[in-house]
């Protein structure tokens, strides 16, 4: 069964990129007391992923600020290397932390696990985009299969 508004988000453990190397950071860690724009892609370096949704959060990053999210949060299926080369290539550092979801289990425990297999990709995350407040789900837009258009910055900052 698939997360819904007002659910919290489960117990996960993702890998962050640091100065200092890989580091886990648990979903009370980031959710915890604070406003957060979370999104999700089936990828790192894919099409509509590099070219369209990362980009997106990091140029509305600031009105993001201003509406009063605390945190802007990019997780994908990727092991936490991927996502740190990912975030420095898209230019996400101070604006989008990247966490990486190595194994999908963040995205299996939300009931929102992509079987990508068919495309060689093994099994992923849903595109999706939601707004957790102290880690409770206060919107939430999944994408249909191969669209980009509810999981979007200015589709979630519209909601703000």
């Amino acid at each position: 069964m698939a997360i819904k508004v007002g659910d919290k988000l489960p117990e996960a453990t993702f890998m962050e990129m640091t100065v200092d190397g890989p580091k886990p950071v648990t979903t009370a860690e980031v959710f915890g007391g604070k406003t957060v724009a979370l999104f999700a892609v089936p990828g790192a370096y894919t099409p509509t992923c590099s070219a369209r949704h990362l980009p997106g959060f990091v140029d509305k990053a600031g009105d993001f600020k201003t509406k009063g999210v605390d945190d802007i949060v990019c997780t994908s299926v990727n092991d936490v290397f991927v996502m740190g080369a990912w975030g420095k290539s898209a230019h996400a550092d101070e604006k989008v932390r990247m966490l990486a979801d190595g194994n999908g289990a963040f995205a299996q425990a939300l009931g929102l696990e992509l079987d990508a297999t068919g495309f060689g990709m093994g099994k992923r995350s849903q595109r999706y985009s939601m707004l957790v407040k102290d880690g409770v789900v206060a919107e939430l837009n999944v994408e249909a299969g191969g669209e980009f258009k509810v999981s979007s910055a200015d589709y979630l900052l519209g909601q703000l």
